[in-house]
Formats: structure tokens, C-alpha cells, sequence
């Protein structure tokens, strides 16, 4: 498959043309260009973000149909300048602990009863313990590392004398659906493979172009970012352009194969038996049919409505459009409190108010009711604010081997009232049924860990090939949390690529990662507190039904910005009121 002039016109050439002569100059100046420079760029990054953050996350809500008046702007200030601000401080530890040798010692590790090296990544500082109470990030790295090793798996791009280092331009294929996504993707590139790059951004939210190059000009005007928008075709054709060295994509499958092999829809067999069109390295984000598992345990009224708001979250944040969203929610069957957590889940998904604003998702959405056995719509009104379909009775495997991409969800029971037994049932169903391995959740409650013990609860886990696993949290808390890697489960390949090769994010600079654990606390405060958990987190602001989340999230993107206890009391306040 060839890309050729009549598909771009010549003015668009021309400009792109521009942009890659101008990286391909600075490339491997960059490369050799000192961490203290590192730095104050991301210090520059930080002061144009904050100027202009209202506004970036004021046109990201109208875009995505939501009020100016409701709370759930919350999701654009999180998602959006929050991500990105708290990833530019991450990234300045790191280099200022680099810079002053001390990196390892920072990092405390444990090793995992099969001897896997375990590291903490969160928390990391008393901001963190005091922001994100009780919720703790662990990232297991690959057997071959260990504690006398590790040196050897942190920053390795740095340790190539400056002399002997050689740049290369890299391409970003921006999403479309989260605003911080593009901008991350890009500090991976440049901040830990020493690469120059080329974002082109997804159409759907090439709004932000703007924005984007005012934030990110401190890279710009140096000549080591270039930002350009345009359709698909653009994109096919810089994939194939020269003086493109790598690529990394953060989307679907489809586009993934179109990149590689020419065609969409190309089964495993066929790209065996057919050339690849593109052999240029390209690393990936795809998303995946992410599963939620819920172990039978004593819940009590008060958990059931928590946890349900959780798996709410999960499911109907930016309105489904996430990869990271739960697609698969596993249930006991015999379990007492089971009916009652699905009626009080539907009950939230009801008062949802969302708009279906992510191109192709009626396509979708038909799709998914066309190959549903028993389907339930959660109405809204006139609209469908979520459809569940339930695959106790089904034999079609559509709903495990597509990711849906849009607020659409999957009920699978297991026959099984012993929580280990039954969790192990899960994590065998979620490993062999389910595509791509990008992030997996488990709900559980801390007495039934108890019950099952904890070092077999952790052994159990280890048997979970999720990139990123969350316990009584979401999985997307480690694309929140810059320190954890985020991408798939390693060992696929372009032939079997599901969610994806590589990783991003990863402000610690860890090479050899295998996955993130986060943990986040069962209860809210206070009435965590009351029952013995030690925790001074309320009800999260990224939960769908906070009512302070627009509050919250511009108040700890103004504390990311400049950190200060005067600051602390009102984001307290504020998120205790949500």
C-alpha cells in the first residue's frame, strides 16, 4: 500500500515537509541536551498551563456536551490540566533526583513471594499522603530485575554518555477522547527516548490545537515538538514519511493494523501470511474488554451504594469514551447482595446525564444491541443513558473480544460462593475470554481479603496479566498516578497486538515493567475512619456523582501548580462537601 500525493494536497505536504526538516535539524541536539534544561521547560510547561487552563478546560466540557454549570467539568479539569501538571512536577523530582544521584534511594521496594522485585511509586511525599489518603501505587517489574540490578532499569536513555547519543523524530498519533492523553505521549518520546516528535492530533478534539501549542511552546520554540491536525489521511501519510523514525499510537486496533499491514480488518492468520507495510518501531495504547470483578463478601447498605458509584465511574465516565472503562462486570451468582448492587447501580446510571459525543458510537452502540442475547436499556428520559447486557445465557463471545467504546456494559456470573475459588474462576475468565490486557479491577471487601488471606490474596493477583490492576478502586487512577507505567500487559506482538506494545507516562523512567497495583481505600472518610480504616480520603472527585468535582479539580490543579498548606484546608472542605 502506497500513500501518494493525491491523497494530501500539496500545500499540506509542503507544511509537513517544514515541521520534519525542522526536528529532523534538532534531533540529535536534543539528545544530548543537559536535565537541568529538562527542567525549566517543564517549569515554563507549568506557568503556561495554568494561564490558560480555564479556558482549555471550558472549550473540552462544550465540546463533550457538558454545561458550564455542572459539576461534571470536573472530569476536564482532572483528566486534562491536573494530568498533565502533576505529571510536569513527577518528572521534575526525577530529574532533580537524577541530577543529585539519589534516585535508587528513593525508590523502596519489596520482593513478591515468587521473587519478583516490587517498587513504590505512591506515595512518594507528604502531598501525596494528604491529596490521595490511602491509596497506594506499586509497580512489579519483570523477573530479570532485581534489588542489585535495579540501578541498571531506571533511566536508561540517561546513562549513554552524552557524546554517543543520537536523536531520532518520532510520530504521536494523539486521541481523541482525553485532552491529557497527546501531551503525555509526547513526554515519553522526548523525555525518555530522547526523541523529537511530531503530534498529530485526533480530530475530535483538534480543538485544542491552540491551547496545546501555547502550553507546549516552551518545546516548540526550541524546535523539538511540532503539532499539526488533520484527517486520517494526513496521518497514513506521515506514518510513511522518511524522515519519521518511530511511531506511537494511542487508539484502536484497527488503526493499528491500517498503520502496519495496510487493512483494518486483517485476522492473526492473515498478517502471518502477508508483508508489513510499515517496519518502522511503533509502540501503542489500544484499550481492551476491561473487566471488573466483584468477590462475594459482607457487605454492608452503605458499601453496596459506594461501590456501585464505583462501577458507575468505571463505566460512564467521559460518558463510556475511555478504554479503560468496564466493559465486563463479573458477579457471583448466589450472592445475597447481588440484585441489590445492580439495582442501586442502575439507579445511578439513570440519573447519568451524557452525550454520545465520540464519532461512531450509534455504529457501535447497534452493534453491540445486534449481537446481545438479553438486553436491559438504563433510560433517561427519551435516551438510553446506558445499555447492560447480560451474558449469563449467551454463547456469542462478541461482547469478550470487542471493546465497545461507548456507554454500553456486560454482566458475567460465576456459580461460585467460596471467594477464592470464585476469584480464581475471574482472573482465568478475564485471561483467556477477554481481549487485551490493558487494565483489570477487583472489588473486594477487606475482611473477605482477610478471609483468604493476604499473601495468597497478592499470589492470586499475580495471575491477573493486566497492565495496570486496581483493588476497590479504577484502573484508571494508574493512568492518573504519572509515576506508574501505563500500556499493556507485556509480550504482544503486531501479529497479536490487543492493547498494545510499550508504555508512557512512567515519570520514575523504570524500564522492564510488567504492571501497576493500585489500592484505594474500601470506605470514604469518615466513615472509613469509623470502621478502623486508616484513610482521610472522602467520596473521589473523579466519581461521576460528585457534586464539588468541578471545584475540586480546579483547586488541585492550582495546588499541582504551586504546592502550599494553605492550600490543603479548602480542597478538604470542598471534596468532604462532594
Amino acid at each position: 500500500m502506497s500513500i501518494g500525493k493525491n491523497q494530501v494536497n500539496d500545500d499540506d505536504i509542503l507544511r509537513l515537509k517544514n515541521m520534519l526538516i525542522v526536528l529532523d535539524e534538532q534531533k540529535h541536539i536534543w539528545a544530548k541536551t543537559s536535565s537541568d534544561n529538562h527542567i525549566e521547560i517543564f517549569e515554563k510547561i507549568k506557568k503556561n498551563l495554568m494561564h490558560i487552563s480555564k479556558d482549555w478546560v471550558s472549550l473540552a466540557a462544550k465540546h463533550k456536551g457538558i454545561l458550564a454549570s455542572d459539576p461534571l467539568i470536573g472530569e476536564e479539569w482532572m483528566s486534562g490540566p491536573y494530568a498533565l501538571m502533576s505529571a510536569c512536577n513527577a518528572f521534575i523530582k526525577t530529574f532533580t533526583d537524577l541530577k543529585n544521584n539519589n534516585s535508587i534511594i528513593n525508590l523502596k521496594t519489596r520482593e513478591l513471594d515468587n521473587g519478583q522485585l516490587s517498587v513504590n511509586v505512591v506515595p512518594s511525599s507528604i502531598w501525596d499522603r494528604l491529596i490521595l489518603s490511602g491509596v497506594t501505587a506499586e509497580v512489579w517489574m519483570q523477573p530479570e530485575v532485581n534489588r542489585n540490578n535495579l540501578n541498571n532499569y531506571v533511566a536508561k536513555h540517561l546513562k549513554t554518555p552524552i557524546s554517543g547519543r543520537k536523536g531520532k523524530v518520532a510520530l504521536v498519533l494523539g486521541a481523541g477522547n482525553i485532552s491529557s492523553i497527546a501531551p503525555l505521549d509526547c513526554f515519553q518520546k522526548l523525555f525518555l527516548e530522547n526523541q523529537v516528535v511530531l503530534l498529530k492530533l485526533n480530530p475530535v478534539n483538534d480543538y485544542l490545537f491552540e491551547h496545546l501549542n501555547f502550553v507546549l511552546d516552551p518545546l516548540i520554540s526550541i524546535g523539538v515538538l511540532q503539532i499539526t491536525k488533520g484527517d486520517g489521511k494526513i496521518g497514513q501519510y506521515l506514518t510513511q514519511h522518511k524522515l519519521i523514525d518511530e511511531i506511537h499510537i494511542t487508539g484502536s486496533s484497527k488503526t493499528h493494523n491500517k498503520i502496519v499491514w495496510g487493512h483494518e480488518k486483517i485476522n492473526v492468520k492473515e498478517k502471518k501470511e502477508n508483508p508489513i507495510i510499515n517496519s518502522k518501531r511503533i509502540t501503542s495504547e489500544l484499550g481492551a474488554v476491561c473487566p471488573t470483578i466483584v468477590v462475594p463478601g459482607p457487605w454492608s447498605k452503605a458499601d453496596i451504594q459506594y461501590q456501585a458509584d464505583n462501577i458507575a465511574t468505571q463505566k460512564m465516565h467521559n460518558a463510556g469514551y475511555n478504554c479503560i472503562a468496564c466493559q465486563i462486570l463479573i458477579l457471583p451468582k448466589k450472592w445475597e447482595c447481588k440484585t441489590k448492587l445492580l439495582n442501586s447501580l442502575k439507579g445511578i446510571l439513570q440519573k447519568t446525564n451524557r452525550v454520545d459525543y465520540y464519532p461512531g458510537s450509534k455504529e457501535r452502540l447497534k452493534e453491540f444491541r445486534d449481537n446481545s442475547y438479553e438486553l436491559t436499556p438504563i433510560n433517561k428520559g427519551s435516551m438510553d443513558a446506558c445499555l447492560i447486557n447480560d451474558l449469563k445465557s449467551e454463547s456469542n463471545d462478541w461482547h469478550e473480544l470487542n471493546e465497545v467504546f461507548a456507554p454500553a456494559l456486560s454482566l458475567y456470573e460465576i456459580e461460585q460462593e467460596d471467594p477464592t475459588r470464585y476469584l480464581k474462576k475471574a482472573i482465568a475468565y478475564s485471561n483467556e475470554k477477554l481481549y487485551g490486557t490493558l487494565g483489570a479491577n477487583i472489588i473486594i471487601h477487606p475482611r473477605t481479603i482477610r478471609k483468604i488471606g493476604a499473601e495468597n490474596f497478592e499470589k492470586i493477583i499475580q495471575e491477573l496479566r493486566y497492565g495496570t490492576i486496581s483493588i476497590n478502586g479504577w484502573s484508571a487512577l494508574g493512568f492518573l498516578l504519572s509515576q506508574c507505567p501505563w500500556g499493556a500487559f507485556p509480550g504482544h506482538t503486531l501479529e497479536d497486538i490487543q492493547s498494545g506494545i510499550g508504555t508512557v507516562h512512567n515519570t520514575l523512567m523504570l524500564s522492564n515493567t510488567q504492571r501497576s497495583i493500585v489500592k484505594a481505600p474500601w470506605r470514604p472518610f469518615p466513615r472509613g475512619l469509623l470502621s478502623g480504616q486508616f484513610s482521610m480520603l472522602p467520596k473521589p472527585p473523579w466519581f461521576i456523582s460528585n457534586k464539588r468535582q468541578d471545584k475540586i479539580g480546579l483547586l488541585l490543579t492550582k495546588f499541582e501548580y504551586k504546592r502550599s498548606w494553605l492550600k490543603i484546608p479548602r480542597i478538604f472542605v470542598n471534596a468532604l462537601l462532594g
